[in-house]
């Protein structure tokens, strides 16, 4: 990467600094003006950013922010309140996920029929992961219910870290698959690599949770230094389990996951640069993405490509939502706003990136523009939608708060705005005896 490619980049960051107040009230969301952004700048228009697809830059970028946010989204994770909130993340990571992953897969072997069974398997995971950033005012706004928007939160900081075993897995069983000497030995790597992950995240979270934690009981730590402690244990997570031949997103992960429970309250703080460097290194990762993977995707759209990508974010994804929430009263309102914001983002980014540069699969270049292709969809659609739907929802909730069932749509503002009859009258009695 040349030193205009870094100040093209750089333009690019300054120019949505510049504007990003103006463009929050919008429904232009910051990855919408970075894929754009990317377009622009690259091969497919100007011409004046040189990266390729597969470039050394290109990938270690894209690790680096997965393993950032995979990390700080497992740190910050609420566990006291994921506890009384656990209804709908839990039905969408424990049955939704593998239901989008099994139909997904079979879609694939019906509309790419080139693919093999497990390269269809790798279509479908790479795919499965969420993106909670590419529709942001869902999450953040309060007028949705907080149990909506802590599941759709929870589910997409974690299904990010389950499915990086599954694509390991969905990617060795395709390579043994096009290539079959099976005698064994795919399991035991595949379960060592899994098992040294863990067992490395593990370790240096412990370490430096626990050295944190002591130092910042005996006021001995900075705060600012505070900020620089979860990056370094990212980094040692990262490499020394990489080093020792397991998967660095699955030690970040586990590391961010023990990190946030050692911790405690004092994780959120901790990890707020960590967050900051995630989003911006996010941001460079979708310039690039408009830039250089459009360029590869869109030439090869067909047919096949178009329908599969439409049908990934909307049946493969709405349907096993709708099967997961079955029997919790959920009206259909809720469930259709749930199953449609599960955008397909940044992991699926970085996934393709491992396909192109670590497999030999025969379809991975099919895979690869399939996944470029419902990304695309998915942060112009997500983005553009996320804004009007909010509102309509939250209009939809308040006309019809009297007849809500399920116990995700008992939104925190009905609480604030008409209180329980017993509140009511015990505020009434104390006012009384005041005067």
């Amino acid at each position: 990467m040349s030193g205009l490619d870094i100040a093209l980049i750089g333009g690019a960051l300054l120019v949505y600094a510049l504007l990003s107040r103006r463009l929050a009230a919008t429904p232009v969301t910051a990855p919408i003006v970075f894929v754009t952004l990317g377009f622009v700048i690259g091969p497919l228009v100007l011409d004046v950013l040189d990266v390729n697809v597969g470039s050394a830059e290109l990938r270690h970028l894209a690790e680096l922010t997965l393993a950032l946010l995979l990390f700080s989204d497992a740190a910050a994770l609420d566990t006291r309140r994921l506890t009384r909130e656990a209804g709908l993340p839990a039905r969408v990571l424990a049955l939704a996920l593998p239901l989008s992953i099994v139909l997904g897969s079979a879609l694939a072997i019906v509309f790419f029929p080139d693919l093999l069974f497990f390269e269809a398997v790798v279509l479908a995971v790479l795919l499965a992961p969420t993106d909670a950033a590419l529709g942001q005012t869902v999450v953040s706004d309060t007028r949705i219910p907080s149990r909506i928007r802590q599941g759709l939160n929870v589910e997409s900081g974690l299904n990010d870290g389950v499915c990086v075993p599954l694509l390991l897995a969905a990617v060795a069983f395709a390579e043994l698959e096009e290539a079959p000497t099976f005698n064994g030995q795919v399991l035991v790597d595949l379960v060592e690599e899994i098992a040294i992950a863990g067992a490395v995240g593990a370790v240096v979270a412990v370490i430096v949770a626990t050295l944190s934690k002591a130092t910042i009981g005996r006021g001995w730590m900075e705060e600012r230094w505070g900020q620089i402690v979860p990056l370094i244990a990212i980094a040692a997570a990262y490499v020394i389990t990489v080093d020792f031949g397991g998967s660095g997103f699955i030690g970040a992960f586990v590391a961010g996951l023990l990190f946030g429970r050692l911790l405690g309250a004092t994780a959120h703080k901790s990890t707020e640069l960590t967050e900051d460097l995630g989003q911006l290194f996010s941001a460079v990762t979708f310039l690039l993405f408009g830039a250089v993977m459009l360029d590869r995707g869109i030439s090869e759209i067909n047919v096949q490509i178009v329908g599969y990508a439409i049908l990934s974010l909307t049946l493969i994804r709405m349907l096993p939502v709708a099967i997961s929430m079955l029997g919790t009263g959920a009206k259909r309102e809720t469930v259709a706003f749930v199953g449609w914001f599960g955008p397909r983002g940044l992991a699926t980014i970085v996934f393709a990136l491992i396909i192109v540069e670590e497999s030999g699969l025969d379809g991975a270049r099919q895979i690869v523009d399939v996944a470029t292709l419902t990304v695309l969809f998915s942060v112009f659609a997500h983005g553009l939608t996320a804004r009007a739907l909010t509102d309509r929802y939250a209009g939809w909730l308040s006309a019809n708060r009297d007849r809500l069932t399920f116990e995700t749509e008992d939104i925190e503002t009905i609480v604030r705005t008409r209180p329980p009859r017993h509140r009511i009258l015990h505020r009434a009695k104390r006012q009384r005896s005041e005067t």
